[in-house]
């Protein structure tokens, strides 16, 4: 009887630990997470369009400086997931006295700090992309 009583108490008590700022950090990390996979892409776009571009004008263009700023912002974003899924595990821990996977929001943002390691790798490769030269450089083709 003591047994299912005390079980029901740590439920209880685990539900109430759980405020709305800590949902709303823990929702954070994917969205962060995922932005700077996005950003991350987009790196792929923005070089494309600027081929494309000096294809239609047959002549060489400028690199465009914004292709540096987002491949920057892709590892940015994703250390700054892990950033707040750490301040969030730190958070519980003082807070509430559990670990960060005790609760479901901390949970949450633990699996997607994880999945997350993935995602930096990819970033960091599309920012090495970006300062690593053509060798062929971009055809402009029949420009006659």
């Amino acid at each position: 009887m003591e047994t299912s009583s005390s079980a029901a108490l740590s439920g209880a008590a685990q539900d109430r630990t759980v405020t709305p700022g800590m949902v709303i950090t823990a929702l954070l990390v994917p969205v962060v997470a995922v932005l700077g996979v996005v950003t991350s892409l987009r790196v792929q776009d923005i070089d494309s369009d600027w081929v494309h571009r000096q294809q239609a004008a047959c002549r060489h263009m400028p690199f465009p400086k914004m292709e540096y700023v987002v491949a920057w912002s892709g590892p940015i974003l994703g250390v700054a997931a892990m950033a707040v899924c750490a301040l969030l595990a730190r958070w519980i821990r003082r807070r509430c006295g559990m670990r960060l996977w005790d609760t479901w929001p901390g949970l949450l943002a633990f699996v997607c700090a994880m999945l997350n390691l993935l995602a930096i790798l990819l970033e960091l490769f599309m920012l090495w992309a970006t300062y690593t030269p053509d060798g062929s450089g971009p055809i402009l083709g029949d420009c006659g």
